[in-house]
């Protein structure tokens, strides 16, 4: 009964790699062992800033957050993850360094992880996954670069109107506060940028 839970628990994810580089049934059966499942509730961290970030995430249901909070209170939000996307401070990850990030859920959310030690093994067990996570972390380091160059070159309706392109799934399940935060704006602002949308 057991193997059945834990089978179905992780099925997103295989269907997530099998649509990248189909898997035979042992690379199913070491995904299945390795990745586990965790429930966090809404506004739980999966994350604080200062702790070491010890798991990749995949989000199977609900949204996380990442962000940082300066000097003066203010919430600046670098990424949103939803439904089969990952989560994760690379750098605290790889480099073992305790992060200046944090990671909280925004729903209910249900996610696969897996740690530092148990990603290298399946590395080194099996060749498509060492393929498989490159990619997935060059993807999201050109997001992050374009977003990058969003923030130092382009106009706010620019940056809403790619928050769209990218977060479309999201735009009517986050609160405008979290989305203004994310594009720099006031929430105010952002409401004038979705009524000239809609116009």
């Amino acid at each position: 009964m057991k193997e059945v839970i834990v089978q179905s628990s992780v099925e997103p994810l295989i269907s997530y790699f099998n649509n990248l580089i189909p898997l035979n049934d042992e690379e199913t059966e070491l995904v299945s062992s390795y990745f586990k499942p965790r429930l966090y509730r809404k506004r739980q961290y999966v994350l604080q800033e200062g702790d070491i970030c010890n798991q990749f995430n995949f989000v199977v249901r609900g949204c996380l957050r990442m962000y940082k909070v300066d000097e003066k209170g203010n919430t600046h939000i670098i990424q949103f993850a939803s439904e089969n996307w990952w989560m994760i401070d690379i750098g605290s990850f790889h480099g073992r360094n305790p992060s200046e990030l944090n990671i909280d859920a925004l729903e209910d959310t249900m996610v696969l992880q897996i740690s530092y030690d148990n990603l290298i093994a399946l590395y080194t067990q099996v060749a498509k996954f060492d393929r498989i996570f490159r990619v997935l972390i060059e993807n999201s380091y050109v997001t992050l670069q374009n977003r990058l160059l969003q923030n130092i070159s382009s106009t706010a309706e620019d940056r809403y109107n790619s928050f769209i392109e990218v977060y479309l799934h999201l735009s009517n399940r986050l609160p405008q506060t979290q989305i203004a935060s994310f594009l720099g704006i006031t929430p105010e602002f952002l409401s004038r940028l979705r009524n000239r949308r809609v116009k």
